[in-house]
Order: structure tokens, then sequence, then C-alpha cells
């Protein structure tokens, strides 16, 4: 009799056990944001531009799509109220980086990024797009980020056009960051010159390295810079304010980091964001850089190749230009089955990142070149989710 009863307290204390263990599961998946709308990928929708008749915000909602600096997406859009077809953007000084890009300089290349989309988009559904540059003049860099409310990086023009479907447009559905392992196979001849000639021989150029001494030496590079940037508390901190844990976190604020950014899908994504949302600690900032640099290790030994954007001078137009061209890379690359992720934090203008900053342009820029962007490029292995995006009408101001 003893024996039965110790058989049935066994059972019944297992069926607690699995009873507890589900309904733990339950609350972390839930957590995570399992059973939510994800309505921060809305934009994504190839249905999503077509909502809006006005053609500037149609554009723009493909613009929205394009790479920028910690997907802070710092753009507004203003619109002309003398004419339909033109509208202005401008840089979001609230939306800067002012620990990693004290500068505003990525945040210049950002711009360049939107501003390549719409080109793209254009052609594709029937509009010509005509970009002007600082229309009314570069910034007052004594007085940056008031300037930056005044003074439009561009002026868009649109005319109507024969559409001219290009291969380019379904790129912009793809994610422009891939960090997953790249296989080892080397760039084609081919892929490297359409890398290569995407340069403006005036102003910008593209350079492709995978040799052997270029790979190791760039990589180098970008380990050791990562290093630096995960050891800085104050740049560490200001990515750790904007990431957002859960499917709530996202929808509510539709920007910033996420687990997505790190490849992360599936049932692992909810089972992540539920722990981290549950247990806050284990997203600590020793535990965010180890990832940080365990991730970018794992990145750059499978590298095959580095692409790289150096422009002849500086100035905010020239960033703005190498972010087209970067934009024309992501999406290039993309058409061609490759994929690329920045590792551009040598090319970071705070103190710390001196040393790489200095030895990345002896190297590669020795005469007076600056290096705008360093992207690891290859065949990837994985595919990667989509990003968090905001609204289009939110960018909009009067």
């Amino acid at each position: 009799m003893k024996t039965e009863g110790v058989k049935k307290n066994m059972l019944i204390l297992t069926a607690c056990l699995l009873a507890t263990l589900f309904l733990f599961l339950v609350v972390l998946f839930a957590a995570g944001g399992l059973f939510q709308t994800k309505t921060y990928l809305q934009p994504w929708d190839k249905t999503y531009a077509k909502n809006f008749k006005d053609p500037r915000i149609r554009l723009a909602a493909y613009g929205l799509l394009a790479a920028n600096g910690h997907n802070m997406q710092p753009w507004i859009i203003k619109l002309d109220k003398k004419d339909a077809m033109t509208f202005y953007l401008f840089a979001d000084p609230e939306r800067m980086s002012l620990q990693a890009d004290p500068e505003a300089r990525q945040l210049m290349v950002t711009q360049g990024t939107f501003l390549d989309y719409v080109a793209v988009a254009g052609q594709s559904i029937g509009f010509s797009v005509s970009i002007t540059l600082f229309p009314k003049g570069t910034y007052d860099e004594n007085h940056l980020q008031h300037s930056m409310t005044v003074q439009p990086v561009a002026k868009i023009q649109l005319k109507k056009a024969a559409p001219k479907p290009s291969p380019l447009f379904n790129s912009i559905y793809i994610p422009d960051t891939n960090r997953e392992a790249y296989q080892s196979k080397k760039l084609t001849a081919a892929q490297t010159l359409a890398i290569e000639a995407l340069g403006d021989s005036q102003d910008v150029e593209t350079h492709v390295y995978q040799d052997r001494k270029n790979v190791q030496t760039l990589g180098k590079i970008a380990m050791d810079s990562a290093e630096i940037e995960a050891q800085t508390k104050r740049v560490m901190d200001e990515a750790a304010a904007i990431f957002r844990a859960n499917e709530y976190q996202k929808n509510q604020t539709r920007y910033g980091f996420s687990l997505e950014g790190q490849g992360t899908s599936g049932f692992k994504l909810y089972f992540m964001q539920g722990l981290i949302t549950l247990f806050p600690f284990l997203n600590s900032d020793k535990a965010s850089a180890d990832l940080m640099i365990q991730s970018t290790r794992t990145a750059l030994d499978h590298t095959p190749a580095y692409a790289m954007i150096t422009t002849e001078e500086n100035s905010r137009a020239s960033q703005v230009k190498s972010g087209m061209i970067y934009s024309r890379l992501t999406l290039t690359a993309a058409h061609l089955g490759l994929a690329v992720q920045p590792v551009s934090q040598a090319l970071e203008e705070y103190p710390e990142m001196h040393d790489p900053y200095q030895n990345i342009h002896h190297l590669y820029a020795p005469n007076g070149q600056t290096i705008q962007m360093l992207v690891r490029i290859g065949t990837p292995t994985k595919t990667v989710p989509q990003s968090m995006r905001r609204d289009i009408i939110d960018l909009i101001k009067h």
C-alpha cells in the first residue's frame, strides 16, 4: 500500500511540475509577445506605400525602409504647400546618436540612404526624381542642431514619367543588414565589378577587398574597434536606451534595437524576449557587451570580403552622397544574392576610437580621403527578419 501511495504522490508531483512548467512557458511567451500583432512591420508590407495617394508620401514610405544608423530613422518630411510634386528632407536633430556619432556624420549618411530608396522607387512606379542637396545652404556647424531644423538636407522634385521597372526595386523589401555568417566563397568578378562601379568618380568611390591580407587586416580593425565600443560605457548606455525587449515595446516605440537585429527569429525570439522581459538582469551591461563581442567575432570569422566607401572630402554633401551610394550598394548586393553588414565602429569619431580611426585611414585612405562606410559582404547562409519601422505619417511635419 505504501508503494502505491508513493507512486500516486509522485504522479501528482510530476503533474504539478508539468503544469507549472506549462504555465511558466505560457507566461514567458506571452511576455515575449507571441500573441501580439507586429504593427511595427506594417511599412514592410508591399501594399503599405500604395495606401497613400500623395506621391510624395508614397515615395517617402519606400524611403522609410532604407538603412539607417542605430535604426533611429532620423528623417523629417515637409511637403511643399504650393507644389504638390515637391517635398523636403530634413535630418531630425532629436534622433542624433550623440555618443556614437558626435559629429553627426552617420546621421548625414543616413539621409543619403533614404534619398536613394526614393529615387529607385520613383523610377519603378513612374516618377522621375530630381534631388538637390542643401538647397538653402549647408549647416552652421557652430549651431548644428538648430541648423538642422531650418536647413533641409534635400529638395525632392517629382515628375510623372513612364515606369521603368528596376530589379533593385524588389530588393527594397530585403533587410539591408545581415549579421549572420557568410559563405567562404569570394565575390565573383562580375559581382565585384558591379559593386565597385557604384562609386561616383568625382567624389565617392567604392572598393572591394577580398585578398587574404586585406581581409585579415580589416577584420582585425573591425574586431578591435568593436571591443573598444563594447568597453565604452556611455556609448553602450546610449544603445541600451533604445533597446526594445519585447513586441509591446516594439509596437509602442518603432525604432531602435531589438533581438531581430542579431538574427534571432521564430520561437527563439519570443523565448529570449520573454526571459529579458521577466528577468531584466539577463540583459545587463556586461551581458550586452559580451554578446556584442561574441557575435562580432563570429561574423568576422565568416567574412570573405569587405567593401568600403570613401569620399574625397568630408563635407555634409559628400556624407549624404556616400549614403546614397551605400543604399545602392545594399540593393545591388541583394539583387546579386549577396548580403552586407556595416562594421564601421573604427570610423566613429569619439576619443576612445581615435587610434583605430587613424589606423584605418592611414592604411586605406592615405591621400586625405574620408572612409564613410566599411561593411562585410558575402553570400549569406541565412535570411534575417525585418526590423522595426515607424509609420510614415509620423515623419511628416508641417
